[in-house]
Parts: structure tokens; C-alpha cells; sequence
């Protein structure tokens, strides 16, 4: 096997102990461009719900800007609560916490059920509220799941975290009009930052090869300009400084109904982020355990209780910011803490957050075909580790990962009245039930509590260097 470089980064420990990458701290120029990439990466998947949600109770521009800063400035807080932590709060792995997109549906639920739309939102703020503070008490009870997630069904649903992913790229290189076919120009920009990154991990060495990602967004970018597929209109009319004020839309209500939906969406999301961790633990070679998963998910849940005070929803980890972390090798948790603190910023300046949403969606596209599908092939890579032919694992992986690609393929499969609304928000997610169906059909077959079966040597990343494998 060929030896994968090494890159350099400075070490937090005064006395020149060797430090694990995850916490090590890197140059501020690192930093910043590391961090910065990270914010290309997640930038419209914290983004998306608002903008969903805000156009669909009737907001306007300047409410639905003010919703959009709002969910930047607590993603940015949940991503700090995560990578950096207090007490037994974040599981200090280079994760970035968002708005989950898991949420629209049932908050578009709960919009429909209000006399009037638009006073959907104190509802919906209420019920976050109660499904962040019961997920934060219950985390310490849920990580001890992690038992029932061997390698077979680890590796499964890391596969699906990477292959659920895969259509949000084809949606950003039809320009988020999944409905139409991808025209020439939306192709032509999605193939060139293909080309541009790959090229430029190929060609480049050391600290720029780790942010090819982040050139890569950059040269397709300047190339749409003269096609005319960059549109500067959000930077023309945005204010210089924003502060998201409490509860800016009115003080939060308690309904039951959009509370119990919630509550489901906070265990799925729970679910989600177990599977992330794990995922990304194998990614940057250290094991995420119960005490791990359950700082984690306590990040998670007090990230998302304390959101709607400034007027964001509910959190959860971002499964695409995996990938690149497997692409790049920069495993330092300060580097997605930088893009926390970034996604602070944006969300108190909305014209620098703007600036980012000139990104035309086909060139993020192309680059999220490597990130996402790094992410599926980690997965892969875990699953041979497993032994799919050892025992009944490869029923296993491929019933789950069969019932997990159901809402990827369909996103209509399940819209059927007499599926209850609950079991739809587990059913709508490919990562949830493929979850469900590997945990279930693990302990069917008698794999409860195998962690590493017999003579399976512990997984590692293959992009991990080879003094890391095993680790």
C-alpha cells in the first residue's frame, strides 16, 4: 500500500507530548481557511430550512433574511457547544451542528394546523424547546445504544448516510429544481469543480491540497460568472450587522400535538447523530464510545433547546461535513470550531452571510459528489472490515440498506393517510429506518453486543495514514 503524506499540525501540548489530530490546534491561517471551507460545505444545509419554512407561513424578504442569520448564529453556538464543550456537554470530534432538515416536515405540519401560518413559529418554538430539554436528559440513557451497533450495522448505516446524501448534490446541480432536468451550463459548472478538485488533489501537495475543496468552489465560482449563473442580488440590500433578538417573533407557545411531533424528531435526530459519530470516529481514528456519544448528544439537544431563544430550530450534526474531513485528512476539532465561530459572525453580519449564497448551487454540486461519496465509501470500507460473509451480515447490510434507500429513491413511497404522522418522520428518513432495520435484524440473527467479531482487526479510515490504522 503507498504511504499517504502526513500533514503537519501543531500541537497544543506544552510539553511536546504527541497529540492526537483531533486536538490539535493548527496555525490561524489554517484555521481560518479550514474553517471556511467547512462553512462552504454546510452553508445551505443550515440555510434551507429557513428559507423552506419562512417562504411556506408567508414571511417576508427582510423576515425570512432575519430567519436565515438566525439559524446561522445558533448552528454556529451548537457547532461550538460540540467541538470545543463544557462539563460533559460535546463530544470534541470535528463536527458542525445545523438546523436538521429532518424538521421541515413536521414544522410545516404544525404551520398547517395553526389558524393562521404565520403564527406557526411561537408553536413550533415551544415544542423545540421541550424536545431539546427531554433530549438532554435522556442522552446518557440513549448512548448506551451504541452496544447494538457492531461493525455490519455500523457500516450499514454509514453507507446510507453517504448514499441519502448523494441526491442533495444532484438537487444543487439542477439548481435546486429537482423537479427539471440539469441544463448545459448547470452540467458544465458541476463537471468543472468535479474536474478542478480532483485535479487539484492530484496535483498539489501539503496545506493546499487540503483545501482543494474550498479552491475548488472558488474556480467554479469565478468560471459561472461569465455564463451569468452567479447571481449577486442577496449582497445588494443586506444590512451590516444583525442581531438575531430574543424570541423576535413572539414569545414561544406549548401545544401538545407539535410538541409530541418534535419530541420524534429529536429522538430520530438522536439516532442520526449516534450513526455521525460513529461514522466519524472511524474517519479521524478515534473511537467514539458511550461517554463520547453521549457528550454529543447532549451538545445536540442543549444546542437545540437553547435555539429558539434566538429564533433557530433544532439542531443535529451534518453528516456532509464527514466527507470532508475524509477528503482533507484535517482531523483537528479547532478547525471546525473556527467554522463555528464563522457561522456566529455571519449570523450577526447578514452581509457577509450573503456572500457566501453566491455560491452558484451546480458548482457546490460538483464538489458534493466527492464529499458525499466519500462518506458511502467509509462506510463500505467498514462494512468489509465487518465480514459480509461471515454469518448472516450480508443479509443483514443488504435488507437494511434496501429499506434505507426506499425515501431516496421515492420521496412519495410513504405518503399514504394511514401511516401514522410519528412513524412517517422515521420512515421519511433513509438514515433512521435503515438504522432500525440493522439494529433490529443484528439482534434477530444474534448479534447483540458484538463489537469486533472474531480475528476482524478494529476499522480504521483508508485515507488514515498506515501509523494510524488500527489505532
Amino acid at each position: 500500500m503507498a504511504t499517504v503524506p502526513r500533514f503537519t499540525e501543531r500541537s497544543t501540548a506544552p510539553d511536546g507530548d504527541d497529540v492526537h489530530p483531533v486536538d490539535r490546534l493548527l496555525p490561524p491561517g489554517k484555521l481560518i481557511a479550514g474553517g471556511f471551507q467547512h462553512v462552504a460545505a454546510s452553508y445551505a444545509g443550515v440555510v434551507a430550512p429557513p428559507l423552506v419554512l419562512g417562504a411556506y407561513i408567508g414571511l417576508s424578504p427582510l423576515e425570512i433574511t432575519f430567519l436565515v442569520g438566525a439559524a446561522l448564529f445558533t448552528a454556529g453556538i451548537a457547532t461550538l457547544l460540540q467541538t470545543i464543550g463544557f462539563w460533559k456537554v460535546g463530544a470534541r470530534l470535528p463536527f458542525v451542528n445545523g438546523v436538521s432538515f429532518a424538521g421541515v416536515a413536521p414544522m410545516l405540519a404544525v404551520a398547517d394546523a395553526q389558524p393562521h401560518k404565520r403564527d406557526a413559529l411561537p408553536v413550533i418554538y415551544g415544542a423545540v424547546i421541550v424536545a431539546g430539554v427531554l433530549g438532554f436528559v435522556l442522552a446518557p440513557y440513549f448512548c448506551k445504544l451504541i452496544r447494538f451497533f457492531p461493525p455490519v450495522v455500523s457500516g450499514t448505516v454509514i453507507t446510507l448516510i453517504g448514499i441519502t446524501l448523494l441526491p442533495v448534490a444532484f438537487g444543487w446541480i439542477q439548481d435546486g429544481h429537482p423537479e427539471r432536468p440539469a441544463s448545459l451550463t448547470d452540467l458544465g459548472l458541476a463537471g468543472a469543480t468535479l474536474a478542478v478538485v480532483l485535479g487539484l488533489r492530484r496535483l498539489l501537495k501539503g496545506f493546499l491540497q487540503q483545501i482543494a475543496i474550498l479552491l475548488g468552489l472558488v474556480v467554479g465560482t469565478l468560471i459561472a460568472i461569465p455564463v451569468g449563473a452567479v447571481d449577486f442580488s442577496p449582497a445588494e440590500h443586506a444590512r451590516l450587522v444583525g442581531f438575531p433578538g430574543p424570541f423576535h417573533f413572539g414569545a414561544p407557545h406549548f401545544a401538545v400535538s407539535a410538541i409530541v411531533s418534535m419530541c420524534v424528531l429529536m429522538l430520530v435526530c438522536m439516532t442520526e447523530s449516534t450513526a455521525d459519530m460513529l461514522a466519524l470516529g472511524e474517519v479521524v481514528g478515534r473511537e467514539a464510545d458511550e461517554k463520547v456519544i453521549a457528550r454529543g448528544l447532549r451538545a445536540d439537544t442543549l444546542g437545540t433547546a437553547v435555539s429558539p431563544l434566538f429564533n433557530g430550530f433544532a439542531n443535529s450534526a451534518f453528516a456532509q461535513n464527514i466527507g470532508l474531513v475524509a477528503i482533507t485528512r484535517v482531523r483537528s476539532r479547532f478547525v471546525v470550531a473556527t467554522c463555528g465561530l464563522m457561522f456566529v459572525l455571519l449570523g450577526l453580519s447578514p452581509v457577509f452571510a450573503s456572500l457566501i449564497a453566491v455560491v452558484p448551487r451546480p458548482v457546490l454540486g460538483g464538489a458534493g459528489i466527492v464529499l458525499f461519496g466519500s462518506v458511502a465509501a467509509s462506510g463500505v470500507n467498514v462494512l468489509l472490515k465487518a465480514g459480509l460473509d461471515r454469518g448472516d451480515n450480508l443479509l443483514v447490510a443488504a435488507t437494511s440498506l434496501g429499506v434505507g434507500l426506499i425515501p431516496v429513491v421515492s420521496r412519495t413511497f410513504y405518503d399514504n393517510t394511514a401511516i401514522p404522522s410519528t412513524l412517517k418522520i422515521i420512515l421519511d428518513s433513509g438514515v433512521s429506518a435503515g438504522c432500525v432495520t440493522a439494529v433490529a435484524l443484528n439482534l434477530l440473527f444474534g448479534g447483540a453486543g458484538e463489537k469486533n467479531p472474531p480475528d476482524t482487526p478494529a476499522v480504521s479510515h483508508p485515507l488514515a495514514p498506515p501509523s494510524e490504522q488500527n489505532r
